[in-house]
């Protein structure tokens, strides 16, 4: 029976419909199974993380791979205990909660600590940091699981006094055996708390490590994906593979030769300095920019703090910039004002707010030894505090027309 398609009175065009339908199905599919193998291609260790190969011929992924150390290996519960602090690895089904309560944790301060909520479900292998000490135990070390351990279940008959008898003994105080303080073998590696706008390839890079061991380290899931206040573990150097470089051979008590310096050999040519260039007769002298300083340019800002700026501003991601400066170095007040506030972040680190003229504020973080109250007046360049110890250890300067952010730069000196 042949078919009309009632649209255009033309026989056998729905059929033709299908038919075009099925190809373009079959085609959809094809094209997907492809994805798929390449997707399934990169994951493989053959991937290079470093993205540096561009198909001519240099691949660095062993090379990548063998830069850092494989994680160090927690305790029965999932702890990595440090003399500094403490992580937890979570379980496959864990949840913030079971992961606290496994610890005998708060599992509001738990996730807090980790800008988390307690029913939220973790990855396998994802760090917890820990908002406080629990007993350390040796890796691999019996937990509090309620395992009966002891002599294998021998055949015969069974003695109940002698049973009822070791019960009552194992009922029975005993002294307390303190556990015992084991740190993974290595360094203690650096954490790193994700700020807004940071990946893993940012951070892994800022590290100089890979992407992979960033991701192996912490169990970050196929999308490589951070959220902001989340701890990570940076993952610690291997040891290197290149053999020692060898030292000249000398006699024993002759001690070891001294280089020659360069111009020991060959004096450097003297060097007689081209006189300035005069200036063209009728040449008008150069105005006095200073004498001209305009209203705008001297309200500008002072630097708070000498260094190298590693961060710089970005709308919506980063209201300020991070200027790197020493531990202990002074941080100084931007211009005259008014302390506005005192106060402290989530990690308990100070924070200060400077009111200035203009409905204009500045806020210092990554502080420490704050020397001002609120409401006490500060002058341009007064020292009111230092920069925290931490690693790495920068101040964190924003500048706010009101409530919005404003970069910073077109305001410093």
């Amino acid at each position: 029976m042949v078919t009309m398609n009632p649209h255009r009175g033309q026989p056998g065009r729905n059929l033709q419909g299908r038919a075009v339908m099925i190809l373009s199905t079959t085609a959809r599919t094809l094209m997907l199974t492809v994805a798929a193998g390449a997707l399934a291609a990169c994951t493989t260790s053959e991937f290079d993380w470093d993205l540096r190969n561009s198909n001519r011929g240099l691949d660095t992924t062993n090379a990548a791979l063998r830069a850092t150390q494989t994680r160090p290996q927690p305790d029965t519960r999932g702890v990595l205990s440090y003399p500094g602090y403490q992580v937890a690895l979570a379980r496959r089904g864990d949840t913030v909660g079971s992961v606290a309560t496994r610890l005998g944790l708060d599992p509001a301060a738990v996730a807090q600590k980790n800008a988390l909520r307690p029913e939220d479900a973790l990855r396998e292998g994802e760090i917890l940091a820990l908002p406080s000490r629990v007993a350390e135990l040796a890796p691999g070390g019996a937990g509090a699981t309620g395992a009966i351990v002891g002599a294998p279940i021998a055949s015969g008959p069974i003695d109940v006094t002698t049973l009822a008898g070791a019960a009552i003994d194992r009922a029975s105080p005993q002294p307390a055996t303190p556990f015992a303080i084991v740190s993974p073998s290595g360094p203690e590696p650096v954490r790193h708390r994700v700020e807004r706008g940071e990946t893993a390839f940012t951070v892994a890079r800022s590290y100089n490590v890979s992407a992979r061991a960033l991701a192996d380290w912490n169990g970050l899931g196929p999308d490589m994906a951070l959220r902001e206040g989340q701890t990570l573990l940076i993952p610690t150097a291997a040891d290197s593979a290149l053999p020692p470089r060898p030292e000249p051979v000398t006699e024993p008590g002759a001690g070891s030769p001294t280089p020659l310096p360069p111009s020991s050999a060959k004096p450097l040519p003297d060097e007689v300095p081209a006189p300035a260039a005069k200036p063209a007769p009728g040449t008008p002298a150069s105005p006095d920019l200073g004498a001209d300083r305009t209203a705008v340019s001297a309200a500008q800002l002072a630097m708070p703090v000498d260094g190298k700026i590693i961060r710089s501003f970005a709308k919506g991601k980063n209201d300020g910039i991070d200027i790197s400066a020493a531990p202990g170095t002074g941080v100084r007040a931007a211009a005259d004002g008014t302390v506005a506030a005192i106060t402290k972040d989530t990690d308990q680190v100070s924070v200060v707010v400077i009111r200035h003229a203009n409905n204009l504020l500045t806020v210092y973080t990554g502080i420490d030894a704050v020397k001002v109250t609120k409401g006490a007046a500060v002058k341009r360049g007064q020292t009111f505090a230092v920069i925290r110890q931490a690693n790495p250890a920068f101040l964190h300067f924003e500048v706010r027309k009101g409530v919005d952010a404003v970069d910073p730069m077109g305001l410093l000196q």
